[in-house]
């Protein structure tokens, strides 16, 4: 027996909460291109709750009763207007209907609102963001659902016209003896559904593969039409079924409106049978970031539905919907043996080698649409770098990437290191959040200056998988912004061969000058030092050989609300600078010690400031500024031969 609630009143009526509210007054007073995915959407809702009920009645056969037979019915009235829907499922308590069609209970209602709000036509996003029964207000104008729990002795009646609130109270002698029936009083401009033909058509288009028979009856008392026979696509051959079948499945399966960018279809036999149909959408599904990154995949036994989140993929595969139907699997299937079935751990571990090997075809064959898809979903593909070593090698020859070489187009790592440079020995990388800034970043000017490819990495899984990584063909993984870059074996692109006699005795001034900068920087930085990665900029900081790339620790201290210290930098200088030679002079001549520790404090704060964040002293760094200023404005009139301002101001 189901249980009832023993504290409500038998009639009460109740407000919406606020943004179920905001949705049936969307549904009532918006007008969508597509008003007749209420009925898709309806008929999903009855065929899960059979399918329910069948998984339940694995255990407990005495739950079906009398009436084995599970099924959809759909009867039209035209001369009252009505539609009808009728299922034999699990039904509702009057609980369950207070909570699932009152509330926002599980429903992704306010990610809908959101969504509706910016795609000017949200009858595409109904499905998928489960708020398909509020759909029957698009149509109705008033909505009447019946239910009874299986086992349960008392049916409830739920009814609303959308305006704001609902009632629920005992049903009666007419209610089903299991299952729930929906009914809805068509509005003046929804009266075709009331029509037997359009709702047949209808149900053709978007309903044709539900899992149960559908039947359609024309008239009350009338006689009934089945429609759809329930047959489970996914057990038919490739052969028999057309990409418009395909499609409509997986609009079922997915909740989804776009078409599949890619169908994966086949069954497997030996030590296991199962049969695997599965799609990998166009666009991504709303959740696709949850927190909890489950897939939504569903499982059968034998056709019997299990579960619809079972952990049957990978989180970083989360993306693909579809449906897998094991032989083997026992069919009563617990929450915790999903865990720990070692059939069901093999059926994963084949699948997930074969949706991996599938789309390694799809990027030989279509290089544009896998391209496309890599745009969509990389960068949750990219998770599995991280999080799955045993995968990674196939991970990293579907993997795409931004390069300074193709900033807007997509390289592979084999077109990578089939373009390196002679001597060069790593795959080199940079890690920020903008692509635009991170092109632009001092550390890449020597690389530029070579011709060396480096790769933008702007997805914060980036800053992870980076550090498990070890490498691919052989070639490690380097940051441009940690360690030496060790780039003198690599000639510059515009070099001559021309021996440059200055360069020792540069080395040394600058040697000089980077003591007396670790000297006045201290703890600031870790060390200072001659750089070979810069071209054009004086300085730069860079992440020393023993600690974390920059831009990870960065990452992780904003996880850690900012808690923790960070390690300090290294200062590189450029030795090719005008300014950075001039100061080298000075240092190695003994200059002005106050003034070369000023310029140390400068080319600090100068360099934080290019690697995306502010002075570590931003009032010394603006005092030092303002001084500089004033100092170059009062030398101004005497370098056009007049006397400088004894005040500092300006003489015109």
């Amino acid at each position: 027996m189901t249980g009832e609630s023993d504290t409500s009143p038998a009639s009460e009526t109740r407000a919406f909460e606020a943004d179920v509210s905001r949705l049936l007054h969307m549904m009532v007073h918006s007008v969508y291109s597509k008003k007749d995915v209420f009925l898709r959407e309806l008929i999903s809702n009855a065929a899960d709750a059979c399918e329910k009920l069948r998984y339940r009645a694995v255990t407990d056969v005495d739950l079906l009763g009398g009436d084995a037979a599970l099924k959809v019915l759909v009867e039209t009235d035209k001369v009252a207007g009505r539609l009808t829907i009728s299922d034999n499922g699990v039904g509702m308590t009057r609980d369950e209907l207070v909570e699932n069609l009152g509330t926002i209970a599980r429903s992704g209602t306010r990610a809908f609102l959101e969504a509706a709000a910016g795609s000017g036509d949200g009858s595409g996003l109904i499905g998928q963001f489960g708020v398909g029964f509020y759909s029957a207000f698009m149509v109705a104008s008033e909505v009447v659902v019946v239910s009874r729990a299986v086992g349960a002795e008392e049916a409830w009646t739920w009814r609303s016209d959308g305006s704001g609130s609902f009632t629920v109270e005992p049903a009666g002698d007419d209610a089903p003896a299991r299952g729930t029936r929906v009914t809805m009083i068509l509005n003046d401009d929804s009266k075709e559904f009331a029509e037997a033909a359009t709702v047949e058509r209808t149900i053709r288009h978007y309903s044709a593969h539900v899992p149960v028979p559908v039947f359609v009856r024309p008239d009350p008392g009338g006689d009934e039409k089945e429609v759809v026979d329930g047959t489970a696509l996914w057990v038919k051959p490739k052969s028999e079924i057309s990409s418009e079948e395909y499609k409509e499945f997986y609009h079922f399966v997915s909740g989804n409106w776009d078409a599949p960018a890619f169908t994966i279809h086949y069954r497997a036999e030996g030590r296991q049978e199962y049969t695997v149909l599965l799609f990998v959408p166009e666009t991504q599904p709303f959740d696709l970031f949850d927190p909890d990154r489950r897939g939504r995949v569903r499982l059968y036994v034998r056709r019997v539905f299990i579960t619809d989140d079972a952990d049957v993929l990978p989180s970083w595969l989360r993306f693909v919907r579809g449906v897998i139907d094991s032989q083997d699997l026992p069919l009563n299937l617990s929450r915790e043996m999903l865990q720990t079935n070692p059939l069901l751990a093999a059926i994963r571990k084949a699948v997930t080698n074969r949706v991996l090997s599938e789309l390694e075809k799809a990027a030989g064959n279509d290089a544009e649409a896998y391209t496309k898809f890599w745009a969509t979903f990389g960068a949750v593909l990219k998770e599995g770098l991280y999080e799955d070593p045993e995968r990674r090698d196939a991970l990293f020859k579907l993997s795409r990437f931004h390069t300074t070489t193709d900033p807007e187009g997509w390289r592979s790592l084999s077109d990578y290191v089939g373009a390196m440079k002679e001597n060069q020995t790593a795959i080199y990388y940079a890690i920020g959040e903008n692509p635009s800034a991170l092109a632009e970043a001092p550390h890449l000017e020597g690389f530029r200056a070579r011709g060396i490819e480096v790769l933008l990495l702007t997805d914060p899984v980036d800053s992870f998988w980076v550090q498990a990584a070890v490498g691919f063909d052989g070639k490690p993984f380097q940051s441009v912004t940690q360690g030496k870059a060790d780039l003198d074996a690599i000639p510059l692109a515009d070099a001559d061969g021309s021996k440059d006699d200055d360069a020792a005795a540069r080395a040394g001034d600058v040697a000089t000058l980077s003591a007396l900068f670790k000297q006045a920087l201290g703890n600031r930085v870790s060390d200072v030092r001659t750089s070979d990665r810069l071209a054009t900029s004086p300085a730069c900081l860079v992440a020393s050989e023993a600690g974390p790339d920059r831009q990870f620790e960065r990452l992780m201290a904003r996880q850690r609300g900012g808690a923790g210290g960070r390690m300090p930098p290294v200062l590189e200088l450029n030795p090719r600078k005008a300014l950075v030679k001039a100061l080298s002079e000075q240092a190695s001549r003994g200059g002005e010690a106050a003034r070369l520790e000023e310029a140390a404090f400068m080319l600090l704060a100068s360099a934080e400031i290019l690697d995306g964040e502010a002075p570590s002293d931003p009032a010394a760094f603006n005092k030092r500024l303002l001084a500089m200023m004033e100092l170059a404005f009062n030398a101004a009139p005497a370098d056009r031969g007049g006397a400088p301002a004894a005040d500092g101001g300006a003489d015109g």
